[in-house]
């Protein structure tokens, strides 16, 4: 039998393979950060434990929920679903990089003043949610419920709940949610 060093040498002295660390680039809310981590570390787990940045939320761990939206690029993305070595040299926007309590961003403001949380949990991943979602319909990107696929989508009622649709609020605050969106959105039909 062959003598296979390269396999013993990634095994921790009780016979399991050691975890393979991989260095990432990433910037969050700004700033440059340079970590080294496990390649199975999820972005999630890469903000919320290795950053210390615990505004976004792990709530079903499967990509269901939305808790944990962030901003990738300026695109939502659920942060539990894809591995943080997958967006080295990334530009990642949490909850904490949109606003500080003394300058609160619009849509957090209009969270606030329409009440659109109850206990907050799914609060963080909402509000990053909302922010991508009239980027989207900004930028003219169709859903669902778009009525083609080539004219500019307006921020209907209809049209902001199906792009809301991955985000769970199990409190309820739905309509004050979609009051804060509507705000934001600057009251278009």
């Amino acid at each position: 039998m062959a003598d296979d060093t390269s396999s013993r040498s990634n095994r921790s002295s009780g016979g399991v393979a050691a975890p393979v660390r991989m260095p990432v680039s990433l910037t969050v809310n700004g700033v440059a950060a340079d970590l080294e981590v496990d390649t199975r570390t999820t972005l999630l787990d890469a903000l919320r434990e290795t950053m210390k940045l615990t505004g976004t939320k792990k709530g079903c761990d499967h990509g269901q929920c939305g808790a944990c939206t962030v901003l990738v690029g300026g695109r939502r993305l659920n942060s539990c679903l894809t591995l943080a070595v997958m967006h080295d040299g990334d530009e990642i926007t949490t909850i904490e990089g949109l606003g500080t309590p003394d300058n609160l961003h619009p849509m957090q403001a209009a969270f606030i003043k329409h009440d659109g949380y109850q206990c907050g949990y799914c609060t963080p991943g909402q509000i990053c949610s909302a922010v991508a979602v009239l980027s989207e319909i900004d930028a003219g990107v169709p859903s669902h419920v778009s009525e083609t696929l080539d004219a500019q989508p307006k921020a209907t009622s209809e049209e902001l709940r199906e792009r809301m649709s991955g985000n769970i609020c199990r409190c309820g605050a739905y309509a004050n949610i979609m009051d804060a969106i509507r705000e934001v959105a600057g009251g278009r039909p």
